[in-house]
């Protein structure tokens, strides 16, 4: 009688474990990397105080073990070293949520921290090189690449800068292009975009709508939506818009948010999508006009607090 009621306690001690979102994220994580709190921090956009009263919770459910390295406790799952039932239900918690866009968001965030693992594992090994990439931009500052990229874009080109906003990247874009027409819907955003490009002549701002935008066809060399799309309630219609206006040949560039679940973002930020699907994106481009499309995850970077992005080009048809 004792021996069932303490294999029910453990039923019930592993399922509690396993019923808590952020439990479940921090085992996946921890199945295949030893990870420390300030990088799961980083992983899971959560406060410390968060991640470590979990932590401590899997720890004591024998889930999780921890090695101390400096001043720093790494913490590792012991999955292989469970009981069989336990072993069981992790297999089904991870098979059921392979899928879960929250996973996919921690994956590429894992990706970032451990590529800045090598990055400091060879910063170490470097030794001028690294000093020099130091004393380069105390030198110099990082701008000066960013320039020099945009150099490489034709002069003659027009460029739409579809939900412009305060036309933030139209004033980046206007020294090496011929024109940039900035497009918004926002009254204030464009009221603040004038002023910021009032010594900006080959800046062009017009009100409208991104699903019957203000630009005549064939008019311009390339086309950004950056952040635009999820804020719009039918994108096919803004791409179809995004095609007429371009010229045979003519790119489009859209940047937008990879799948979440975070509805509170969301609805924050007035946004009508809770993220796009790279490849799902890539069809409706294909049927709005569009060729050649490719995409493909932007690496976070350090300390940003949204969902994580990507990246997704196609040219207009000749």
């Amino acid at each position: 009688m004792i021996k069932n009621g303490a294999k029910a306690d453990a039923l019930l001690g592993w399922m509690g474990s396993l019923a808590d979102p952020t439990r479940l994220r921090l085992l996946r994580l921890l199945e295949r990397n030893e990870l420390g709190v300030a990088e799961l921090c980083d992983v899971l956009q959560m406060p410390q105080s968060t991640v470590s009263r979990h932590l401590k919770t899997l720890s004591d459910q024998g889930w999780v073990l921890s090695r101390r390295q400096g001043t720093n406790h790494l913490y590792r799952t012991i999955l292989d070293e469970l009981e069989a039932p336990a072993r069981k239900l992790w297999l089904l918690a991870r098979e059921q949520t392979e899928e879960w866009p929250t996973v996919r968001q921690d994956r590429l965030r894992l990706e970032q921290v451990l590529r800045a693992r090598e990055t400091d594992a060879s910063t170490f090994f470097a030794g001028a090189a690294a000093e020099w990439d130091r004393l380069r931009t105390e030198l110099y500052g990082r701008s000066f690449t960013f320039d020099a990229m945009l150099a490489l874009l034709p002069r003659d080109h027009v460029v739409a800068d579809l939900g412009c906003g305060t036309a933030s990247v139209a004033a980046q874009l206007a020294p090496h292009v011929k024109q940039v027409i900035g497009v918004d819907n926002s009254a204030a955003m464009l009221k603040a975009a004038k002023k910021r490009a009032v010594d900006l002549p080959n800046v062009e701002l017009r009100r409208g709508e991104l699903e019957a935008l203000p630009i005549p066809s064939g008019a311009c060399d390339a086309a950004l939506l950056l952040l635009a799309l999820t804020y719009v309630p039918e994108p096919t219609k803004v791409l179809e818009e995004v095609a007429r206006i371009l010229k045979p040949g003519g790119r489009a560039v859209v940047v937008d948010l990879l799948p979440h679940d975070r509805d509170s973002f969301r609805r924050q930020l007035g946004q009508h999508h809770m993220g796009f699907d790279p490849k799902d994106l890539e069809k409706t481009m294909t049927q709005a006009g569009l060729t050649g499309t490719a995409s493909r995850p932007l690496a976070p970077e350090p300390g940003v607090k949204g969902p994580a992005l990507f990246l997704a080009t196609a040219t207009r048809n000749s």
